[in-house]
């Protein structure tokens, strides 16, 4: 009997949800990243404006840094479930992610090249350390995420203590590349901006990557109990997480903001920036799990979850369309214009991404950069046309027949 080969899980046995959450982080990933510009290079000051002010806001209490520790909680999640099919069909898994997370590096290293803030090579590396958790329980990963999750603060604070980044100097080594019309000097940049301001930048470089790798911890213990395959058993839960997240993160940005009045030394020893985020987030994603449950909103989610199921794809387009759009490789208009520009381009940029998406799924089975990464993983060729692989499908029966 020969052996069962290893199979990406089938598009029709997606858990809808997952791809509704990723969807929706692509959303806050392309205005994180697109609203960068608006202060980018040398200053220059707009007037007053009340819509700009309400977005920077905003950015501020509900976007920043809450799409990538959603998507490391989604990636932990991932990480669980492919790790269980692989064993299921009596393959080496360890190996097998292993060689999964090598290809991811290098889609990082070519994403680098055009976005300096890429996250891809934060997660294949943290991969690498989630091997170590593969057999473990949901308590168990659920036990460390929370340690990592109580340190931070302190961590953090430390750190800064220390005194051991300035990131004046940090830019010196790749911002005068910043303005160049030459491709290969945008490409340097970034190459450069990553490893200056985050590969060797111990608050990124050990700050950022606990809590990474405590929200992969969290989703690693989700899919061990099948927590999105049964929401609705915890649908009550659901509701409960969401308002006490939802509580703790405004009730600490108030607090944070009467302290920082009242003793702003306070925070040179806790910085709790992490925990109202990740309670942020926490919150962001138990509402959009709840309205799931109760239909809501659904053309919304349909759109979303046909950016879900092409993520990587949609990740690294945002990321190479940015230098076109924003530097003098390009139309060269960053920090031209005001800021809720730059929020309007990076939502015209998503709906954009909505209908291509859509379009190319009712064609295809994987999104491009998917179906590549999983070719290159799973060391075989897979069909991209749906109509190839019902022909097959169909090709197949009938030699067995």
């Amino acid at each position: 009997m020969e052996p069962i080969a290893v199979q990406p899980i089938p598009a029709t046995n997606r858990t809808a949800i997952l791809d509704i959450l990723r969807g929706w982080a692509i959303i806050g990933v392309v205005i994180g990243n697109y609203d960068y510009f608006a202060e980018a290079g040398n200053k220059i000051q707009h007037a007053p404006n009340i819509i700009s002010t309400s977005l920077q806001y905003f950015m501020a209490y509900v976007v920043a840094a809450k799409s990538w520790t959603m998507l490391s909680v989604l990636f932990g999640y991932g990480f669980a479930l492919v790790m269980n099919n692989v064993a299921a069909k009596g393959k080496n898994p360890v190996l097998f992610f292993s060689r999964r997370m090598f290809w991811l590096l290098v889609l990082a290293f070519i994403n680098s090249a055009f976005w300096f803030g890429d996250v891809l090579k934060d997660y294949a590396l943290l991969g690498f350390i989630l091997l170590l958790f593969h057999r473990q329980s949901a308590k168990t990963a659920l036990r460390v995420a929370a340690a990592l999750v109580l340190l931070v603060p302190f961590v953090a604070a430390y750190l800064s203590y220390l005194k051991l980044f300035n990131y004046d100097v940090a830019k010196a080594h790749f911002m005068h590349l910043y303005y160049s019309h030459n491709w290969i000097d945008i490409f340097v940049m970034n190459l450069k901006g990553t490893y200056y301001t985050e590969m060797i930048n111990p608050g990124y470089a050990i700050t950022a990557h606990m809590v990474m790798l405590a929200c992969m911890l969290l989703g690693f213990a989700a899919q061990r109990i099948d927590f999105f395959n049964r929401l609705a058993e915890f649908k009550k839960q659901l509701k409960t997480v969401f308002f006490a997240t939802l509580l703790f993160a405004v009730a600490s940005n108030v607090a944070q903001s009467f302290i920082d009045k009242a003793n702003p030394h306070f925070f040179n020893w806790f910085k709790p920036y992490y925990w109202i985020t990740l309670s942020t987030m926490i919150s962001i994603l138990c509402g959009i799990c709840w309205l799931y449950l109760n239909g809501r909103m659904q053309y919304f989610f349909t759109g979303l979850q046909a950016m879900g199921k092409m993520t990587l794809t949609n990740y690294m387009m945002q990321s190479i369309l940015a230098p076109f759009i924003f530097l003098n490789v390009g139309l060269g208009i960053f920090n031209t214009q005001p800021y809720w520009f730059y929020i309007f381009i990076a939502l015209l940029i998503f709906i954009i991404q909505v209908g291509f998406s859509k379009w190319w799924l009712s064609r295809y089975n994987y999104g491009p950069v998917e179906w590549i990464w999983r070719q290159l993983s799973y060391g075989k060729r897979f069909p991209i046309r749906k109509k190839d692989e019902t022909i097959s499908s169909l090709f197949s029966n009938n030699i067995q027949d």
